[in-house]
């Protein structure tokens, strides 16, 4: 047998013809000297093979790829890194052939965009959000961690930390919503959960944290347009939760497909090389997105595909997804400019280092447990934690007159719309291994815990047929109440997915209008990827549960929470338009020198024809039971800017007469600055369970740190001055201000909205 399993690799002892099996694993100036060994065995060809990413197959079509032709470019040393591809056994052999039948032996690194899971599949991203609980974010990546990595992969390209405030970018649905401190609370949850506390370790696999840059604010919400954005805004907000992800370990990044300001990301030198890598120091795998080095050429900044490598290269993109122009014009462009060869030399040495971080050299097999692999993939335990994670990412909208949750009488349901017995909607987008037959869809479930439910569709979002309608509301007034599911199926949100609209889509309105006529009780699930602009619905029907798509138990859970099983504690982590011609339309804006005021008769910056809020607000959440706040106080009236700290606390009490759970939101406001500030910011927040009667003390800590601002001269700035805090419900409720006052001037470090905020409660 060719391949061996060593302990340490000996640097300049071993013939050329010899596979490498094994890298020393002490400490990193061994592992250093290590890799930039075997760099220096390396040709030109097989350094700038370990730079090319290709396809194994398709999306739904694994390993179709792997003929003998692409083989052969394994044995060549051609491939670094695979995507599309999947399975214990099958991965096992592929990796066997470039450890033991290529002249190196150097591992390859398998790759698939496990976002919300791998075979279990767990809500949207964006409903994680809405539980307002990192550590959900963190169970779940995880739980994808384990499957994932059984199934033979290494890296995820995951978790999606783009700040979103146009809610038309379809893509929304993959991050956390449209603020910068929830964002990055987020991203470093999944970052843990994904690469755990050894990355080296069998069950782990690395993050990869994407899109660099600001590609969740493109133009008008249409994915891959370009973003102008201020540096100041890219940031406190856009860059926020890369920061976090960066802090939390994050062991690669993947670059934007947009232009930032004119220069396209995966050849932006300034935001990658210099930013990244030497302003945050941060030293890992940076990825181009799908053809993104290619498409340097259609910005308009390359005019060759070796002008396009160039660029790339020199902005530090050491891995090129699929385009193959690393693999068939990068030699050209170091050909014409020989000062880039160090440069290939540092892209190769960060991919080798993480395939060594991941132990790939010491056992390039441990990903390949086949037994494991049918123990692990969609276990019960897997299942269970799916619906408990569904179950919390679910935001009660509206619940006039407490029509929920729903009696256990002799009720009759009519349930309709075609959303509630829609599979394969409930799997979102980028499902990776999930199947449509592993979902338990709202009807299945309803209809299994209650003993008198009739269903009809209705309509559905993809058409304009009204025929089913007459049968939907003679269910309708042959029942005790209605419950409605309105939305979007899976396919109206996530890449490529955007819309103009933010309205239903199809006849939905139609039906929907047609059910409030019978006058009976009307419960809206509303389903999808994306916040809706609803007020029709808002205004007539009883109660609205927001449950997004919730995965492979999102039936069970939106049934415990219409019978009260589940108390609803989501928030929104994204604001609801009353139009689409009201976005943006995010909390934290900054304030004009004409606020907005309802009063038409005034000139103020408001729509003249629609109200001056959203209709439901970020933070926005009800729950089956009612909150009180005490009166919020701090620990001391004044801080120094250097190395200062205030803690707030305030007690939270359930007065009803149910257990749920609260978010209790911690925002701050810089009233007088250098520069204009937004009204609110979220500074901290924290979910808490009470009992009926119970009261808790949740207290907030900061640093003086949270309160700096990217100045006119470029840099973090700690002001002197008052600052406003103030705690709520969400972010049109507050219920209590203090202030605290900050001495002197200081110089911050890093975006405010990624340093984590310390809580507790008593």
């Amino acid at each position: 047998m060719k391949h061996a399993i060593l302990k340490a690799f000996v640097t300049g002892t071993v013939a050329l013809a010899t596979p490498v099996s094994a890298m020393a694993q002490n400490d990193s100036a061994s592992q250093s000297a290590d890799i930039d060994a075997l760099i220096a065995r390396m040709t030109l060809d097989e350094k700038i093979g370990q730079l090319v990413q290709r396809m194994g197959g398709r999306s739904k079509s694994l390993n179709s790829r792997l003929g003998p032709e692409e083989l052969d470019k394994v044995r060549r040393g051609e491939v670094g890194s695979y995507l599309h591809v999947a399975g214990a056994d099958a991965l096992r052999e592929l990796q066997r052939v470039a450890v033991e039948e290529s002249r190196l032996g150097i591992p390859l690194l398998f790759s698939m965009d496990v976002v919300h899971g791998y075979r279990t599949i767990f809500p949207v991203p964006l409903a994680m959000a809405a539980s307002w609980d990192p550590e959900v974010a963190e169970r779940h990546a995880r739980i994808a961690a384990t499957e994932a990595s059984a199934a033979g992969l290494h890296w995820t390209f995951a978790p999606m930390v783009d700040i979103a405030r146009d809610p038309r970018w379809g893509r929304i649905v993959e991050g956390a919503g449209e603020d910068a401190y929830l964002g990055s609370r987020m991203a470093a949850a999944q970052v843990l959960g994904f690469q755990g506390t050894d990355l080296s370790a069998a069950d782990t696999i690395m993050a990869g944290t994407k899109h660099f840059g600001a590609y969740g604010a493109a133009e008008g919400g249409r994915d891959y347009a370009g973003a102008e954005v201020s540096e100041r805004a890219m940031r406190e907000t856009y860059l926020a939760p890369f920061r976090a992800a960066a802090e939390a370990g994050s062991a690669s990044y993947m670059t934007a497909f947009n232009a930032l300001n004119g220069v396209p990301t995966t050849g932006n030198e300034d935001l990658l090389r210099t930013m990244l890598r030497e302003e945050w120091g941060w030293n890992g795998l940076l990825l181009s997105d799908w053809r993104a080095v290619e498409e340097l050429m259609a910005h308009g900044v390359a005019g060759t595909r070796s002008d396009a490598a160039r660029l790339a290269l020199e902005a530090s993109v050491d891995m090129d997804m699929v385009a193959d122009v690393y693999a068939g014009d990068l030699k050209e462009a170091i050909k014409g400019d020989p000062a880039l060869l160090p440069l290939l030399d540092q892209a190769v040495h960060r991919i080798l280092d993480a395939k060594r971080k991941l132990g790939l050299f010491v056992d390039p097999y441990k990903y390949h447990d086949a037994a494991r692999e049918a123990e692990v993939i969609l276990s019960s335990d897997h299942r269970a934690a799916a619906r408990d994670i569904a179950e919390r990412s679910i935001v009660l909208l509206k619940n006039d007159g407490d029509v929920l949750p729903l009696a256990e009488g002799a009720q009759k349901i009519a349930l309709v719309g075609a959303l509630a017995d829609d599979a394969l909607s409930q799997l979102g987008s980028w499902r990776a291994q999930g199947r449509a037959e592993d979902v338990v869809t709202l009807r299945a479930a309803l209809e299994a815990a209650h003993h008198n439910v009739v269903f009809a569709p209705g309509t559905d979002a993809r058409t304009d047929d009204v025929t089913d309608i007459p049968e939907a509301v003679a269910a309708a007034e042959s029942s005790d109440l209605i419950v409605l599911a309105l939305g979007e199926d899976y396919d109206w949100s996530g890449e490529a997915r955007s819309r103009s609209s933010l309205e239903l889509p199809g006849r939905q309105l139609a039906l929907f209008e047609a059910l409030a006529a019978t006058g009976k009780p009307l419960v809206v699930v509303l389903m999808g990827g994306r916040p809706l602009a609803i007020p029709e619905v808002a205004e007539k029907t009883d109660a609205v549960l927001e449950t997004w798509l919730l995965g492979i138990e999102s039936g069970p859970a939106i049934v415990d929470t219409l019978f009260g099983d589940n108390n609803p504690g989501g928030k929104l982590p994204a604001s609801f338009p009353r139009t689409t011609g009201q976005v943006p339309v995010s909390y934290d804006h900054l304030p004009s020198g004409r606020p907005a005021d309802p009063d038409l008769s005034k000139d103020t910056a408001r729509y003249m024809d629609q109200p001056i809020t959203p209709l439901y607000a970020f933070g926005h959440g009800l729950s089956y039971t009612r909150f009180s706040f005490g009166e919020p106080s701090v620990d001391r009236s004044s801080i120094p800017a250097n190395g200062g700290e205030v803690t707030i606390a305030l007690d939270v009490t359930n007065d009803g007469a149910r257990a749920g759970d609260e978010v209790v939101q911690l925002y701050m406001r810089d009233p007088v600055a250098s520069v204009s500030r937004p009204v609110q910011q979220l500074r901290g927040f924290r979910r808490v369970t009470l009992q009926p009667g119970e009261t808790k003390r949740v207290s907030f800590t900061l640093s003086a740190d949270q309160f700096a601002l990217w100045s006119r001269e470029g840099e973090w700035v700690i002001e002197p001055g008052e600052i406003e805090l103030m705690v709520g419900s969400a972010s049109d409720d507050i219920r209590g201000r203090v202030s605290v006052t900050i001495d002197g001037t200081g110089r911050g470090s890093i975006a405010p909205a990624a340093i984590p905020t310390r809580s507790k409660v008593q």
